[in-house]
């Protein structure tokens, strides 16, 4: 593996296997085995060292971040949230947004805390989560299975569903404050459905489960500025003419939201998956 062109610097130990340095004016996290044992603040690593796996700063602000960080926490976390960010990069055959090793870790150190405090931890949008994100919630609960089995700390499935935005928001240019919003959205949408129809949405349904998947679609192409077209606008408006209305309030819920405009054909997509939950009823 090419890894630079000077030595590493040491300049955190976090075990054995993990260390933190600093080549060419960057900062790297190296996972190999033995590669921390004996090693010190200052240290000098040969660049032709083997390296197993090599995670980049490139950010100079997550650099500062993750430094400030990792001097208040106990380097132990800081290595198993570490190992834990290599196995969904690993599962997911794909490089994470550097900000995960901030972002994550800071939350899973802090979750750790409330548990063994006792608090308890509420998910309002688990159901809408795992459905949006499923590949992403299965790699959540094994990141929490490694947890629990370091810690001795049982992680609920709520935890499960919130390290899921994590992994999901790594994938997606670390931008977690959107990927709440689109659960968030669904979530709203949902319930104003339910409260509009009188009915109760069976969460684990595959009509529920399609609906939420093309929620997420919708927000990406309204946000995208993706045409769409529905030859069928004209029927669905006459003919389910209760759903369409309602889908036009979720399509003014959607532009105040993301602050663009919602086309008509797009409602009246929208409209064709209330119209099948208003005929089953779902109660």
């Amino acid at each position: 593996m090419n890894t630079g062109i000077t030595d590493f610097k040491v300049i955190k130990v976090f075990n054995n296997n993990i260390v933190l340095i600093s080549q060419d004016n960057k900062e790297k996290i190296l996972f190999e085995k033995g590669i921390g044992f004996g090693k010190h603040l200052g240290d000098i690593i040969s660049k032709n060292t083997k390296i197993e796996k090599v995670f980049s700063m490139e950010d100079k602000t997550n650099s500062n971040n993750f430094n400030e960080l990792i001097n208040s926490l106990d380097k132990s976390i800081i290595a198993l949230c570490e190992e834990v960010i290599y196995m969904i990069s690993k599962e997911l055959k794909e490089d994470l947004n550097e900000k995960v090793h901030i972002s994550l870790t800071d939350h899973i150190a802090f979750t750790i805390k409330r548990l063994k405090n006792g608090e308890d931890i509420k998910n309002p949008f688990l159901v809408e989560i795992q459905t949006l994100y499923p590949r992403e919630f299965e790699v959540a609960q094994k990141a929490v299975t490694m947890i629990s089995a370091r810690t001795n700390v049982y992680f609920p499935d709520d935890e499960v569903g919130f390290i899921t935005l994590h992994i999901h928001s790594a994938r997606n240019e670390g931008k977690l404050s959107n990927t709440v919003k689109y659960a968030f959205l669904s979530n709203t949408i949902i319930n104003l459905i339910e409260d509009e129809l009188n009915i109760q949405i069976d969460k684990k349904s595959l009509d529920y489960a399609r609906f939420i998947t093309h929620i997420r679609f919708a927000i990406q192409r309204i946000t995208n500025g993706t045409p769409i077209q529905n030859d069928l606008l004209g029927m669905i408006k006459q003919r389910y003419s209760r759903a369409f209305k309602l889908s036009e309030k979720i399509a003014r819920l959607l532009e105040s939201e993301l602050n663009l405009k919602v086309v008509e054909d797009e409602t009246a997509y929208l409209a064709t998956h209330i119209q099948r939950f208003k005929s089953l009823g779902h109660k």
